[in-house]
C-alpha cells in the first residue's frame, strides 16, 4: 500500500508517529512561507503542512501542487494549536508535518470545484461523471447506497431467503413497458429481450421447490425518463411460496423499519405502516402513492353540492362527476396570480378550471361567490372545517381528472407552506388494485399489474362478466410520495391463468407461443406464492434526502437516456449490424 493510513484516520492519540498518506489535494494554501494542503481521499481530509525550514525539498513540491494532484505524503502527526482547531472535520485536531511530498499524477483543472458543494450543470456532471464522484455528497451517497444494500443482504441471509441468479438474456413478454431488445447472431430474426424484472423467473423458481428466493438485480425498461426513473434500474427482488398477502406487507415493513433505523438513525419513522385501499388512496389524497406525512385530505363535496343553483357544480355531478376540494390553511391572501397559477396546475392535470373561495375576516372572497347561496358556503364549511384564513379549493371534474388535479395542488401547497418535517419518512400499503384497465386505443383490457397477478378470490366468478369490477391481490409500498416497491399474489393455478389471458385478449395459440413455460410448469404443481420488488434507486433517494435517483447512481443516463460521458448511445459499423443480420431503415422514408 502507499498509505499507512486513510485521510479520515488520524487523531490526537497518532501524535508523533510517522505516517504515509494518499490521495488528491483538495485544496493548497501558501502563506508566505509554510505551504497547507488538505489532503482527501474516500474517507475524509487531513491538512498537511510544509516548511521550508524542515523540509524545504517537501516545501518545494508542494509549491508547485495544485487541485485534485494525485500525491503522496510522509510525515509526522503534531497538534494543530487551539485556536486553528477545525471541529467540523474529523481529523481536525491535528496536521501532518510533511517530510516528504512525491506527486503520483498531476491533473488538469477540473471544469468544476471538486471541494466545494456548488451549483453545477447537470450536462456538465454527467459529461465528466469520475470528477463528479469525487465531490463528498456524491460519496456519501454512494457509500450510503454500499450500506443499504450490505443490510439488505444480511436481513434477507437472517430470514432463509437464498439468492439466486436470473439471466439478463429472456424472452420479450408484454409487462407493463417497452422491451429492450437484443438481436441474435447464432439465430437470425429473433431476438432476446432484457428484463423489466425477473418476474417469470421467479415464479419458476417458486416452482422449482426454493420457496424464499431474493436478487439485487438490475432491471431494464424503454420507457420515457423523470426524476425517479432510469432504463436500467436496481431493485430487491423477492418471492416466496406459501404465503398470504399480509406475511409479504409484514416481512417488507420489518426490513424497511430496521434498515431506517440501522442506516440511517436520524431520519424519523411512523410506524406501524398505514394500509390504504386504492380507491381510499385516491379519494383522500388523489394519488394511489399519497404523501402520508401532512393531512390536507380532500373531501367530497358531491353528495351536498349536487342539487346546487351553481351551474359548474350541478351539470357535472348531476352527469356522475365529482365535486371535490381541499383546504389550504392561511392562504386566503393569495393574490390574483397566485391564484392563476394554481388554476393552471388544476389545468394542467386536466380540470376545466379550479373554483377557489378564501375566508377573511371581511367576508368570503373569489369569483364563485355570488353564485352561491349562504347556505352553500355554509355547507362547504361544515364539510372541510376551513376556518378564516383559510382557502378552499375546488374541483369539478370526472373523478380521475378531480383526482390528479387536487393531488398536484396539495403537493404544491406542501412544498410552499413546507408542511413536513424533512426529516421523517411516512411509509404505507396501498392495497387492492384493479385488475384490469381499459385501453381505448387498443379496444381491449389490459393487466394493470401484470398478467400473473391473482385476482381477488371473491372476484373471480365475476371476472369474465364484470372484468372493471374485479380487484387483484396486488399491493405497493409507498413513501413520501413515491412507490418504492410494488408486488402481488401470483396466479399458480393453470386454469385462472387461461382465464386471465383469455380476458387480456391472447388467443390460445398466443398464450401458448407466449406463456407456454409458465403453464406448463404450473401443472407441475406449482405451490400458492407471492412477491415484491422494492427499488433501490429510490429507497437510496429517499433516505439520502435527494430528489433525483440520478444522485444515487455511479453512472446514469439523462431524461433522454444518454450517457454523456461516453456518448451511448452511438453508431456501430456496417460489419456489426451484417454479423446481427440487421440494417438501419430510415423511418421516414
Amino acid at each position: 500500500m502507499l498509505k499507512t493510513h486513510t485521510c479520515g484516520e488520524l487523531r490526537p492519540e497518532h501524535v508523533g508517529q510517522e505516517v504515509t498518506l494518499a490521495g488528491w489535494v483538495n485544496r493548497q494554501r501558501d502563506h508566505g512561507g509554510l505551504i497547507f494542503i488538505v489532503l482527501r481521499d474516500r474517507w475524509g481530509v487531513t491538512q498537511v503542512v510544509a516548511s521550508p525550514d524542515s523540509a524545504p525539498e517537501a516545501h518545494a513540491i508542494a509549491s508547485e501542487v495544485r487541485g485534485e494532484f494525485v500525491v503522496q505524503v510522509r510525515g509526522v502527526v503534531r497538534l494543530r494549536p487551539d485556536d486553528q482547531v477545525n471541529v467540523d472535520w474529523a481529523t481536525g485536531h491535528i496536521e501532518v508535518e510533511a517530510r516528504e511530498i512525491r506527486v503520483l499524477n498531476t491533473s488538469r483543472t477540473p471544469p468544476f470545484y471538486i471541494y466545494e458543494e456548488s451549483a453545477v450543470d447537470e450536462a456538465l456532471r454527467l459529461r465528466y461523471r469520475y470528477l463528479d464522484l469525487r465531490r463528498g455528497r456524491m460519496q456519501r451517497n454512494l457509500i450510503l447506497r454500499h450500506e443499504v444494500v450490505q443490510f439488505i443482504r444480511n436481513f434477507m441471509d437472517a430470514h432463509d431467503f437464498i439468492e439466486i441468479e436470473t439471466p439478463f438474456l429472456f424472452k420479450s413478454t408484454p409487462e407493463g413497458a417497452r422491451d429492450y431488445l437484443v438481436p441474435s447472431r447464432v439465430h437470425p430474426g429473433k431476438f432476446y429481450a432484457l428484463p423489466q424484472s425477473p418476474q417469470q423467473l421467479k415464479q419458476l423458481l417458486m416452482v422449482a421447490g426454493f420457496e424464499r428466493y431474493y436478487q439485487v438485480v438490475r432491471c431494464f425498461r424503454d420507457e420515457d425518463l423523470r426524476g425517479d426513473r432510469q432504463p436500467e434500474f436496481t431493485q430487491l427482488d423477492l418471492e416466496l411460496a406459501f404465503v398470504e398477502r399480509d406475511d409479504i406487507l409484514d416481512l417488507i415493513e420489518e426490513l424497511f423499519t430496521q434498515l431506517v433505523r440501522t442506516v440511517t438513525p436520524h431520519r424519523r419513522i411512523l410506524s406501524p405502516f398505514p394500509r390504504l385501499s386504492y380507491a381510499e388512496a385516491l379519494d383522500r389524497y388523489g394519488s394511489d402513492k399519497p404523501d402520508l406525512r401532512f393531512g390536507m385530505e380532500l373531501v367530497d363535496l358531491t353528495p351536498r353540492l349536487v342539487e346546487s343553483g351553481f351551474r359548474v357544480f350541478n351539470s357535472v355531478a348531476g352527469s356522475g362527476g365529482k365535486i371535490k376540494g381541499l383546504v389550504a390553511p392561511g392562504c386566503a391572501d393569495y393574490t390574483r396570480r397566485e391564484i392563476d397559477e394554481l388554476t393552471e396546475i388544476a389545468k394542467k392535470h386536466g380540470a376545466q378550471g379550479l373554483v377557489t373561495l378564501a375566508f377573511r375576516s371581511d367576508g368570503v372572497k373569489g369569483p364563485a361567490v355570488k353564485f352561491l347561496s349562504e347556505s352553500e358556503i355554509a355547507t362547504i364549511v361544515e364539510a372541510t372545517g376551513a376556518s378564516e384564513g383559510d382557502l378552499v379549493c375546488i374541483v369539478v371534474a370526472g373523478a380521475a381528472v378531480a383526482a390528479a388535479a387536487l393531488s398536484a395542488l396539495r403537493l404544491t401547497f406542501r412544498d410552499r407552506l413546507e408542511l413536513v418535517d424533512p426529516s421523517l419518512l411516512a411509509f404505507g400499503f396501498v392495497l387492492d388494485f384493479p385488475m384490469y384497465d381499459w385501453d381505448e386505443d387498443e379496444k381491449r383490457w389490459n393487466a394493470a399489474h401484470h398478467p400473473f397477478t391473482m385476482p381477488r378470490p371473491y372476484d373471480y366468478a365475476s371476472m369474465a362478466s364484470d372484468p372493471q369490477a374485479v380487484l387483484s391481490e396486488a399491493y405497493d409500498l409507498v413513501c413520501n410520495g413515491y412507490e418504492l416497491a410494488s408486488g402481488s399474489i401470483r396466479i399458480h393455478d393453470p386454469q385462472i391463468q387461461s382465464d386471465v389471458f383469455r380476458i387480456l385478449g391472447y388467443s390460445e395459440e398466443e398464450a401458448q407461443a407466449r406463456f407456454g413455460h409458465m403453464m406448463e410448469a404450473f401443472s407441475y404443481g406449482a405451490p400458492p406464492h407471492g412477491g415484491i420488488a422494492p427499488g433501490i434507486d429510490r429507497t437510496v433517494m429517499l433516505l439520502a434526502g435527494e430528489d433525483n435517483i440520478r444522485e444515487v447512481i455511479a453512472f446514469p443516463k439523462t431524461t433522454q437516456a444518454s450517457d454523456l460521458m461516453a456518448d451511448a448511445p452511438s453508431p456501430v459499423t456496417e460489419r456489426q449490424l451484417a454479423e446481427l443480420h440487421l440494417r438501419i431503415v430510415d423511418k421516414a422514408s
